[in-house]
């Protein structure tokens, strides 16, 4: 299966602003069966893009617009092959956990097992996991797999319910939540058994399944629970399902904190908001803005709250949500 996937983002203030800087996480990774056959990153105004790898194997691009400007667009083109079939079994052995166990896997995924910035323990996520019988009484593999449609039964898929940076006992007090929120508890409950678990963010292309509840026409986010002789293995708790063919991998961290597709800062007396569109689509050919922008929405923040101005030379931070 081959995807073209178009990324847009656009930032626009009601101000000029002197500088605007960013790093970007939008290029899909080549690995185990998929391949980034093509990936362009552009910008306006323009600017020198600049990458890098990070430790965890993820392409990060960077730039500096020194112009004076009112508005900022991102756009990233990739193409994306999956050259083989994802087959992950029902179930594993229950001496697993013994391999989990081993001091040598702990200390190997010591950063995927421990507490993170949005990923923690907390008296609501001890107490949620009671409610869902959480525990070592089955095999690993059956335990995440169910635990997907556990936190499937028990959230609300709402968006724009919950803010880039809420904690985890947000959603878990509302019971309702995005993409990023569903990543965020279940990377927290399944480290809390003892299973390596991390954050992956991504794209997910829409094949208008009835149980698939994340929007199109954003980024993605799910988990990857890792197991011995499986490696890791991609759940998608928002949707209820693997993630297998469809989920377009771009970078893995320890939660939303190492990998948001942008994060930034401009320097100005100005507000800003963030406008975002995202088309995935079963094709090599390159997709027109055209077709992408009836998708576009905006966040600003809410009418009742007043956002700072800064300084002209002070920073204002700026990123954006997984839906």
């Amino acid at each position: 299966m081959r995807y073209t996937v178009y990324h847009l983002t656009h930032f626009r203030y009601d101000a000029a602003v002197s500088e605007s800087v960013m790093e970007v996480r939008m290029q899909p990774r080549t690995e185990s069966v998929q391949r980034c056959l093509r990936f362009e990153l552009a910008t306006t105004p323009r600017s020198r893009v600049f990458a890098y790898q990070d430790p965890e194997g993820n392409v990060v691009h960077h730039f500096d617009v020194q112009a004076r400007h009112r508005e900022l667009t991102v756009v990233a083109e990739s193409v994306v092959e999956f050259v083989a079939d994802i087959a992950i079994p029902a179930s594993c052995d229950r001496s697993t956990w013994a391999l989990l166990d081993d001091s040598g896997t702990r200390e190997r995924f010591f950063e995927f097992l421990e507490p993170s910035f949005f990923a923690r323990p907390t008296e609501a996520l001890m107490a949620f996991g009671q409610e869902l019988g959480l525990s070592r009484d089955i095999d690993p593999l059956s335990l995440v797999r169910g635990l997907k449609h556990k936190l499937y039964d028990a959230f609300e898929y709402a968006p724009k319910s919950t803010s880039v940076d809420s904690p985890i006992d947000e959603a878990l007090a509302a019971r309702r939540g995005v993409c990023q929120d569903f990543a965020h508890v279940m990377i927290a409950l399944v480290r809390s058994v003892g299973i390596p678990c991390r954050y992956v963010s991504g794209y997910l292309f829409h094949d208008n399944r009835a149980d698939e509840r994340s929007v199109d026409g954003a980024s993605h986010a799910w988990v990857e629970a890792w197991l011995p002789s499986l490696g890791w293995v991609g759940i998608d708790p928002t949707n209820r399902t693997l993630a297998m063919d469809r989920h377009i991998r771009v970078a893995v961290g320890r939660d939303y904190h190492d990998v948001p597709p942008t994060r930034g800062s401009f320097k100005g007396n100005a507000r800003g908001e963030l406008g975002v569109a995202v088309r995935v689509q079963t094709t090599d050919a390159p997709i027109a803005p055209s077709d992408v922008m009836p998708a576009l929405y905006w966040s600003a923040p809410e009418p009742e709250i007043e956002p700072p101005l800064v300084d002209e030379d002070q920073e204002q931070q700026q990123q954006q949500q997984q839906q």
